[in-house]
């Protein structure tokens, strides 16, 4: 169990830079990760089985606390959960119009702003001293609104760039979010709080997953990544950044707690990547993998930055006072 535990943190802490690294080794020598999109297992391909794993990760680790939140606090996952299917999917396809991309890289980055929140988020409202419950509650309930708002809302704004088969993706969610989901929610009922003392191993599994599927969506779309790498990945960020600064404002709107905000914040801002991964491979073109490829990376680091910054009690209001004071002292130098 020591050994377990030493993995558990060590992928924790390295988990940016593992990711990274796997993406610049997967350009490097993409072979071993195309071989392992080759794969078929249950005629699933390992992306799909890999996802369905972590959902039953992310199910198996929910206890009743966090279903009761949902209706104890009913307004603040509603408002999360709407900023999240309302700000990202409507951002998503105003910066594919805005950036022109190719109907493959659009249809892809769009289909990135409708997936629902990952529990990437649930770790980075932790330590930026978020409000940890409140980010389980809303990646839970958006996860489990996704076989809905995801097909549908890709059906109708990718589909200025090609029909999208809503029903093929619904099917395609229920198979890999919602069914692992609830056998996990399952298996805890049944074991109860038997599972606590292996809570760090369950941190090892989805966190490798993550990393080999990024590796595996890259790798044969290493050449295209090359070429149009600047546009796209400035639409990523633009993407994932907007999703923060909306949620933060959002949060500020409903006049919620600091704590609320930067979980907010952090929440609209993040999506479930892999997930978006997965369910590209609906589509004929690889292309499509590509925007969630390179969100796996931006969302981690851009994220780990919010998430420092927010962990030194940072808040909007304090920002811009300490801007506009320096701005004042600076001003008034230079009038001396």
């Amino acid at each position: 169990m020591k050994h377990i535990n030493y993995l558990s943190d060590f992928l924790s802490k390295y988990f940016v830079l593992l990711v990274i690294g796997v993406s610049v080794g997967s350009m490097i020598e993409p072979e071993p990760f195309i071989k392992l999109n080759k794969i078929r297992l249950f005629d699933q391909s390992l992306i799909n089985i890999g996802l369905g794993l972590v959902m039953f990760t992310m199910g198996i680790t929910l206890n009743l606390k966090d279903v009761k939140l949902v209706f104890t606090r009913f307004r603040d996952v509603f408002v999360g959960c709407a900023a999240q299917y309302i700000v990202m999917p409507f951002v998503a396809f105003m910066l594919a119009k805005a950036f022109n991309l190719p109907p493959a890289l659009a249809i892809g980055l769009v289909l990135l702003g409708t997936c629902p929140g990952g529990t990437v988020s649930n770790v980075m409202t932790y330590i930026g001293k978020g409000d940890v419950t409140l980010s389980v509650a809303m990646t839970t309930v958006s996860t489990f609104l996704s076989p809905i708002l995801t097909p549908f809302l890709t059906m109708i704004l990718a589909g200025a760039w090609l029909k999208i088969d809503a029903k093929t993706m619904f099917f395609s969610i229920i198979q890999i979010v919602l069914l692992p989901s609830i056998f996990g929610i399952l298996v805890r009922v049944l074991v109860k709080d038997r599972l606590e003392k292996f809570s760090k191993a369950f941190v090892i599994l989805p966190i490798s997953i993550v990393i080999l599927i990024n590796g595996m969506c890259i790798a044969p779309n290493r050449e295209n990544l090359l070429s149009s790498s600047f546009v796209l990945i400035i639409a990523v960020c633009l993407h994932n950044w907007i999703g923060f600064f909306t949620g933060y404002m959002i949060g500020n709107i409903f006049k919620m707690s600091a704590a609320k905000k930067k979980t907010v914040s952090i929440e609209v801002g993040l999506q479930n990547a892999s997930l978006a991964i997965g369910l590209s491979s609906q589509f004929s073109n690889p292309l499509c993998a590509l925007p969630s490829a390179i969100a796996v990376v931006v969302h981690l680091v851009s994220s780990s930055l919010l998430a420092n910054m927010f962990s030194k009690d940072f808040s909007l209001k304090k920002f811009i006072l300490i801007k506009k004071a320096q701005y004042e002292q600076k001003r008034g130098s230079v009038d001396v």
